[in-house]
């Protein structure tokens, strides 16, 4: 009897290891693998229900393909860097017909890529700086098997910044990011940076990749962050080279010296509000935060443009003191 009893037991305990090696193999596929296949987030587009009028429709429209045709009159130059682990990565770069020393780098979201955000990239422009938008690893025109969720990408735009000095003779560099390149520039904001860099802005960034993606099997899956997470974490590290825990935009900003502008949407379901409070409380740096009344993920700049830009200029004022 006890033996049938091990046996049994012995039995249950190999079927569940084999179900979570599943369970966490499916997920890594579905989260952290390269993938073209557009997948549907809890709080996305998709889900949201905003109800504009046709005036305030039309409006948009307009100042879309005014933006649209504006993106189609620019020559950008294609510009390329081997990473710390030999990725060929990939980036668009908008030189100003008027250069004076000032550059951005503008980081994408999940499943992005360096062709989005015109209207950002029309705004920074119009102020002098030269432009650079980078594919991040895993997306678009760079190599990469897996999507680090900023973590490995802070590396990476280490090196951007540095292209920048040496190559476009920048001289006063932000790092503006949206969502999870708003992790990105968190992540990196945390790292050595030279003096060059003046500034991280972060719109609907995250606190780490193990808050949101349990945030994530929470809403989508119904389902509890353990074993799983831990689990694809384990995996992760194996196939990926990190793990969710240290992959931590919140420790990063802990060690942060620049000045930081968190923007965050109150009606943020794909990354909750509280990230931003969180993030914010950590920083010990000069910070300002914004949350924006009707916005949800990544939706400020179109929901209130002129304040959004009016609040830049402002904190260009606070990053360049001295340019």
């Amino acid at each position: 009897m006890k033996k049938r009893i091990i046996w049994i037991v012995s039995s249950l305990c190999v079927l569940v290891f084999i179900v979570l090696i599943g369970a966490g193999s499916y997920f890594y596929d579905v989260a952290i693998n390269r993938s073209d296949e557009d997948i549907k987030l809890h709080g996305g587009s998709d889900s949201e229900t905003i109800v504009v009028s046709a005036m305030e429709q039309n409006l948009e429209q307009l100042k879309l393909e005014e933006v649209m045709e504006w993106t189609e009159q620019q020559t950008f130059e294609t510009l390329e860097l081997e990473s710390e682990d030999g990725l060929k990565l990939k980036a668009a770069f908008l030189k100003n017909e008027k250069p004076n020393g000032k550059a951005v780098i503008l980081a994408h979201g999940y499943k992005g890529n360096k062709e989005q955000m015109p209207g950002i990239t029309k705004f920074y422009y119009e102020q002098g700086f030269d432009v650079l938008k980078p594919d991040a690893r895993g997306h678009g025109e760079s190599e990469g098997d897996y999507i680090g969720y900023g973590w490995h990408e802070r590396k990476d735009y280490q090196q951007w910044v540095q292209l920048l000095i040496n190559d476009h003779n920048a001289d006063s560099i932000i790092l503006h990011g949206f969502s999870m390149g708003a992790a990105t520039v968190l992540m990196t904001s945390g790292e050595e940076l030279p003096p060059e860099v003046k500034g991280i802005v972060a719109d609907s960034g995250y606190t780490s990749v193990d808050e949101e993606l349990t945030h994530q099997l929470k809403h989508m899956y119904h389902l509890p962050a353990f074993p799983l997470i831990e689990v694809t974490s384990v995996m992760t590290k194996i196939r990926a080279g990190y793990s969710f825990g240290e992959a931590s935009a919140l420790e990063q900003v802990k060690s942060n010296k620049l000045p930081l502008f968190i923007i965050h949407g109150d009606q943020d379901d794909l990354v909750p509000t509280r990230m931003a409070n969180v993030l914010y409380e950590a920083a010990t740096s000069v910070k300002d935060l914004w949350i924006v009344p009707g916005a949800g993920h990544t939706d400020a700049f179109t929901i209130a443009e002129e304040e959004y830009k009016e609040r830049l200029l402002k904190f260009f004022e606070v990053a360049m003191v001295g340019e």
